[in-house]
Formats: structure tokens, C-alpha cells, sequence
């Protein structure tokens, strides 16, 4: 049995993580955290969640429940997660981190923690994101520096960073595989008279309206035809089964910084 504690557990992917898990017989919420003055602090998690009755209140300290949890899921905000990050090496437990919106010193960050528990760290828990990861890798390397590179996501109106942490994972990728450095090629928007595209770029373009789960869409431009190659998400339950999933998979690791690709068995 793996008992797990969800940090976000209100939220809009903590409550679905949390109302799938009863379809998993070796996996129990012992834990639901909330921030400070949140609103549902207090109530059963299982509530929240449209499960009914768990057991488990909605609380503000990880720490009451941290000894009794083997994986913690966290879906929050970047600064939440670091903060749990500590707890959670503190007391030698594993943690899965869906959380978006890091900057690079805060990975550097998660990548030094991992080095004392496991982590599996991944913008999408989604499964068919990642084998996208892996297909987009292989792409790249045939069509080379002949195709203009685009990326187009579009989230919903809630979501509070841009752009996504899967299209910047997905520029990364393909950036790897064509020997750039993303941070130097990387374009997030366009306006004005700005010249002619460079052949090594790779633009990244947002869009955010009502209740779009998730659409990512990877264009590579040749002369004479384009490859579209695009993932749509229509409910939020395949990056919470990919983050449950994650969780069985990452208890009794060891240390290390790991993500959907080691999960999946397909790096």
C-alpha cells in the first residue's frame, strides 16, 4: 500500500487525483493540504472531491500528516512546492511534482533535493504528452535545421502561468535534438515589424480561453509542406491517473530527479 498526501487538494487537479484514487487498491489518501485561510479547510477531502466521506480533512500543515505519507502530489504554485519541497527531505519521503511555472533557479533547486530523495518532476502527467515528448525528439533529428519550428498552446482562462510548462518542455526537446540552446533560440511572441524569421528559432505562442483543458500543437515548416503533430486534452483525469501512476511507480526508488519518460519506460 502506498499511502500518499495531495498538496492542492481543493484545487482543480488535487480534488480529481484525489477522487481517482479509489480506483486504485494499492494507493490511500492519508493527507489533503490546503494553504492558510483557504476556504475548505476543515471539510473531508472526499467531499470536495464528489467521492463522499474519506476520512481525511483538508488541513495547512503537511508536517501532521508527513509521517504517515510515503509519496506527496503536488499541483500547486511553484513557491508552495519549494516551501513542501524542504518538509518533504526533511523527512525522507518521495514526492511527484506536477507543478508549472518554475524558473531556472528554482529547478536548479528541485535538481539538488533530488539528490537526497526521489522526485519525479513533469509538466504533464499525461501519458500520451509524453510519448509526444519522444516523438518530437525523433522528428527534429530527421527534418533538421530545413523546418521552422512553431509551438501553439491554448489552456483556460484560470491558468496562471504562460506560456505552458509542456510547450516549454516541448521547445526543449526538440531544441536538444537540433543541438540549440533553447533559452537562446526560444521566441515567446511576435509584434511589429521584427524582420524576417532566423532559421534556428523556435516560437512559442499562448492563447487562454474559457475551459480548455489542454491543446499543444507542434508545426514544422518546410518548403512545399508542414508537419502538424498536435495533443488535445479533454478531461483533466489523464494527468491525474499520470500522476497517480507516477506516485506507485516512484515509492521505495531511490534518490534521484525523475520524470514521465522514466515512468513510462520510454526514455
Amino acid at each position: 500500500m502506498v499511502n500518499l498526501t495531495v498538496c492542492g487538494a481543493a484545487g482543480r487537479m488535487g480534488s480529481r487525483i484525489i477522487a481517482l484514487s479509489k480506483d486504485y487498491e494499492d494507493l490511500k489518501i492519508v493527507g489533503a493540504i490546503e494553504s492558510k485561510n483557504h476556504s475548505k479547510l476543515g471539510v473531508d477531502a472526499g467531499i470536495i472531491a464528489g467521492i463522499g466521506q474519506i476520512g481525511v480533512e483538508i488541513i495547512d500543515d503537511i508536517e501532521k500528516v508527513i509521517t504517515s505519507t510515503d509519496v506527496v502530489i503536488h499541483f500547486t504554485s511553484p513557491e508552495a512546492t519549494l516551501s513542501h519541497l524542504e518538509i518533504v527531505k526533511k523527512y525522507k519521503k518521495s514526492i511527484v511534482i506536477g507543478t508549472t511555472g518554475f524558473n531556472n533557479e528554482q529547478l536548479a533547486l528541485i535538481g539538488n533535493v533530488a539528490k537526497e530523495i526521489p522526485i519525479v518532476l513533469s509538466p504533464n502527467m499525461s501519458i500520451g504528452v509524453n510519448l509526444l515528448f519522444k516523438i518530437l525528439k525523433d522528428v527534429a533529428k530527421v527534418l533538421g535545421d530545413e523546418y521552422d519550428v512553431e509551438i501553439v498552446e491554448a489552456h483556460h482562462r484560470m491558468k496562471k502561468d504562460a506560456p505552458s510548462g509542456t510547450a516549454i518542455k516541448m521547445g526543449k526537446v526538440i531544441a536538444e535534438a537540433l543541438g540549440r540552446n533553447f533559452d537562446e533560440v526560444v521566441v515567446y511572441e511576435r509584434k511589429g515589424i521584427i524582420g524576417e524569421r532566423s532559421k534556428k528559432e523556435i516560437g512559442i505562442q499562448t492563447v487562454r480561453a474559457g475551459d480548455i483543458v489542454g491543446e499543444h500543437t507542434v508545426l514544422f515548416g518546410g518548403l512545399g509542406e508542414r508537419i502538424e503533430i498536435t495533443h488535445k486534452a479533454s478531461s483533466r483525469d489523464t494527468f491525474a491517473r499520470g500522476a497517480l501512476k507516477a506516485a506507485m511507480w516512484l515509492h521505495g526508488k531511490k534518490a534521484g530527479l525523475y520524470d514521465m519518460g522514466d515512468v513510462l519506460g520510454i526514455k
